[in-house]
């Protein structure tokens, strides 16, 4: 077979109308490809793990839409191995299939193999189809899986700079590397007696970690080449490095030194003065020295072009991609507005870049939202791609590292870039805390009543339809939640603050339990979203003026001091939109939004889009069948014709990509 998938898509014959169980315990159907490929066939799918929802699923949409069309399948799942937890019903006329790891790669571990990302079967399929021909102990096989999945030879890393071209090529691509093979790939490493004062542990498994340890070498990476062989280096100390490890790092080998631009210009790394900057200017470090920006901004730029996600990309892509988009929107918005004509032309060149730039982008997510994004509500919650699979990643990390007191944090309508406007104020001002970035995708449309709601719910907005016209049920729907995974009504939380005040006087005595999980919604974003008169570069100015304030810092603080382990996100971002007209509408529409107008009636939404030829009817993906969002197509929108207005509820990099952080405090020199 050419693909692992395959074996699992054998049993599903396109357009057969059936009704088909499948034990998957290793989660192999909500594979991105594969839940694509089932819809093409004709079959909806659904996860049994809650039997309330799922009666409601099956009843009240999936029966109505199998009788008008027969030949629509209804694949159910079960996440464990086998499939008598499934209704009696179900179980007489279905038909029982199952899927496991170890039909698909006999020759390897189980343990190993259920540790990886489904993302990485695709290389290891092929890799054993040409490599593998016996059965592999736990150690060879996670050796065969470094090597052919992750291009990462233990045995063969004998040189600082081997290593450090491996760990810049792993982190820079934001690949997960499985504990179980990290503590296989330290162990090989140190079983040779090398890199014993590397602080192997952090940098490897942390790529927050590994970058900062970067960071600080730099400096002194750049001191030797100033004072060349008279340089002798001083203790770490002088430098106030915080990781253990080689003073001198070799930055400048013909294996490291080609990431070294990228790292700059993506913000990986930040660029530092130097008192001899101006010995170094003209050499390659200068990407590494605080300069022109606009030098930064257009080689970012060209570099965002190159990695613009394909039709077919998965998700990951995309999160990733989102992260250098919102870099060079940050640095677009901050270029220098000085007079004279050698600068001016340097703006006319920056605005028809990025102009260029931001259509490719709009265009590419959009086809690839209508292709792909119905495939993301079902992925699994570990880790997170939508914001409702947030509560469920917290309460595995509750259970699984025994977390006593969680926070979340959702700060309304931060978008990507600004959150990274917050996280410079806040890593300036607050250096003992450390940021895991990472990224998921919001509900569209994205409004918050929506996606909001859905993050506290911990499930689609289907399964709270009745709540959709406001935000009033968020309270009940955390609590709830919560209470499903054990925990007393008395030892969970909920909060919605303006932002405005002391953090202390506004989140208030938090009960001193041991056992807490804190829902907490700052609303200061959003409304300064809704007032802005200066689009996206006002949004810069007054968010960064806001983190200055130091209210998120505090709280931040205060949290951690009171014992939480504090994760932050957002429910939507927003964007800079233009007007394009106010549908004549009258009482016909349900919601009334700049980017999104919502119906009851495809009808009432037909008679719109015909004033509104460019706009999008989205389907109805996780969401009830009578609420039908009408979006504003690209940039535009339902305003008077001129009107500009930062705004949300479409679809575009910006509003549904939203950050999602774990808040590390930073300890000594272990970090």
């Amino acid at each position: 077979m050419k693909s692992w998938r395959d074996l699992i898509l054998s049993e599903f014959e396109p357009g057969a109308g059936e009704l088909i169980l499948v034990a998957d315990p290793d989660r192999l159907l909500v594979e991105e490809e594969i839940l694509r490929t089932l819809r093409e066939r004709n079959y909806e799918v659904v996860i049994y793990d809650d039997p309330v929802h799922f009666r409601f699923f099956y009843e009240s949409k999936y029966k109505p839409l199998q009788k008008q069309d027969r030949s629509l399948g209804l694949v159910v799942i079960v996440q464990t191995s086998n499939l008598y937890c499934l209704p009696y019903d179900l179980w007489q006329t279905g038909r029982r299939v199952s899927f496991s790891l170890a039909d698909i790669f006999p020759q390897l571990s189980y343990r190993v193999l259920v540790e990886l990302d489904r993302a990485d079967f695709d290389l290891l399929y092929k890799a054993c189809q040409g490599h593998c021909h016996s059965r592999l102990g736990d150690n060879a096989t996670k050796d065969f899986v470094l090597n052919h999945v992750f291009g990462i030879f233990p045995e063969r890393i004998r040189e600082p700079h081997e290593l450090l071209h491996v760990l810049i090529r792993h982190h820079y691509q934001r690949r997960r590397l499985p504990k179980i093979l990290e503590e296989r790939f330290i162990q090989v490493l140190q079983s040779k007696g090398g890199f014993t004062e590397w602080p192997l542990e952090q940098i490897v498994s942390d790529q927050e970690a590994f970058f900062a340890f970067l960071q600080e070498r730099w400096k002194i990476f750049l001191d030797r080449l100033v004072h060349g062989n008279s340089f002798a280096a001083e203790p770490s100390a002088t430098y106030d490095l915080r990781f253990d490890g080689p003073l001198l790092l070799p930055f400048d080998h013909p294996e490291v030194k080609p990431y070294m631009d990228n790292l700059f210009l993506e913000g990986y790394l930040t660029p530092v003065p130097h008192p001899q900057a101006n010995r170094l200017a003209g050499q390659w470090v200068s990407v590494g020295l605080k300069k022109d920006p606009w030098e930064r901004f257009f080689g970012l730029a060209a570099a965002a072009e190159k990695s613009i996600p394909k039709d077919h990309a998965r998700y990951h892509e995309w999160l990733e991609f989102a992260r250098r988009w919102a870099e060079l929107t940050v640095l677009y918005f901050e270029l220098p507005l000085a007079p004279g004509e050698h600068l001016e032309e340097k703006a006319k060149q920056a605005d028809e870049m990025y102009g260029n730039l931001r259509r490719q982008v709009d265009k590419a997510f959009l086809i690839w939202m209508q292709q792909r994004y119905s495939a993301l509500y079902n992925q699994p919650a570990v880790p997170p791609a939508m914001v409702h699979h947030i509560p469920r990643y917290l309460a595995y990390l509750r259970d699984k590292k025994k977390f006593e007191k969680l926070a979340l944090i959702v700060v309304d309508g931060l978008a990507m870039d600004q959150w990274l406007v917050v996280k410079e104020v806040l890593a300036d001002r607050w250096p003992q805390f450390r940021f895991h970035e990472s990224a998921v995708f919001a509900w569209v449309p994205t409004l918050t009543s929506v996606s909001r709601q859905a993050i506290f719910a911990g499930e689609p907005p289907l399964f709270f339809a009745s709540y959709l016209d406001s935000t009033g049920k968020e309270c009940s729907l955390w609590l709830r939640f919560w209470a499903d995974q054990g925990l007393r009504e008395s030892e969970i939380g909920y909060l919605n603050v303006a932002g405005d005040e002391s953090p202390e006087k506004e989140v208030g005595e938090i009960p001193e339990r041991r056992s807490f999980v804190l829902g907490l919604v700052v609303q200061k974003v959003d409304k300064i979203m809704h007032g802005v008169e200066l689009g996206t570069a006002g949004m810069h100015n007054q968010v960064r003026q806001w983190a200055q304030m130091s209210y998120l810092g505090k709280l931040l603080e205060f949290l951690v001091e009171e014992g939480f382990e504090v994760f932050l996100t957002s429910d939507h971002g927003n964007l800079e939109a233009q007007g394009i007209g106010r549908p004549a509408e009258g009482a016909t529409v349900d919601y009334r939004g700049y980017r999104a107008r919502i119906y009851s009636d495809k009808g009432l939404r037909k008679r719109t889009k015909e004033q509104f030829p460019e706009a999008l009817e989205w389907e109805s993906i996780g969401l009830p069948d009578n609420f039908l969002p009408l979006l504003a197509a690209g940039r535009s929108a339902f305003c008077p014709k001129g009107e500009k207005v930062v705004c949300h509820g479409g679809i575009s990099v910006e509003e549904v990509i939203v950050p999602f952080v774990y808040v590390e405090r930073v300890r000594g020199k272990t970090l």
